[in-house]
């Protein structure tokens, strides 16, 4: 079975907060982090960071893993 996972980031409306991530479903966890604004539990909900800017794919969970502490380092 082939999958795809993906390093991506978002930021908020006005632009001044960023958050990393990785995921097998870009669709879901945009969506996810959409649903999740104003919600002070997470931390891209409570940025409201749901807008996608920059996205990475790889056929390997463990590049996925390293390349997210990458951009988060």
């Amino acid at each position: 079975m082939n999958k795809t996972f993906f390093i991506y980031i978002t930021t908020n409306p006005n632009k001044s907060v960023l958050y990393i991530g990785r995921t097998d479903n870009l669709l879901q966890r945009i969506t996810e982090h959409y649903l999740n604004r104003g919600k002070p539990e997470t931390f891209a909900g409570k940025y409201y960071c749901y807008n996608l800017i920059y996205y990475e794919e790889t056929p390997y969970v463990l590049n996925a893993i390293a390349r997210e502490s990458q951009l988060k380092g």
